[in-house]
């Protein structure tokens, strides 16, 4: 899968990784605001078989494919909510109604 990374220029060794390149508007707006701006870093292609250095490939796919982005967090930081589906919501899907 090609995927799209972006770090966030508020939130210090914080990354978004896309679906699509500049699909923003798949975000929830609290993961936006969290964020703040956003610059691109790479565009790479990854399969579940790729080692990455901080993330387990296999489950940014995975969420890449059930909601379009994945947030890597600093090791030293959780937020278990923002990859959690219940957290998915986003201003579009309220259009898409």
């Amino acid at each position: 899968m090609q995927c799209f990374v972006y770090a966030s220029l508020r939130k210090i060794d914080s990354y978004l990784w896309l679906a699509q390149r500049d699909a923003f508007e798949t975000l929830p707006e609290p993961l936006v605001l969290l964020l703040g701006e956003l610059r691109f870093v790479m565009e790479v292609q990854l399969d579940e078989q790729r080692k990455l250095p901080v993330e387990d490939a296999a489950q940014v796919l995975e969420h890449l494919r059930a909601q379009g982005w994945h947030l890597q967090l600093p090791p030293q930081e959780t937020l278990a909510a923002a990859n959690h589906p219940a957290y998915t919501h986003s201003p579009r899907d309220d259009r898409d109604e």
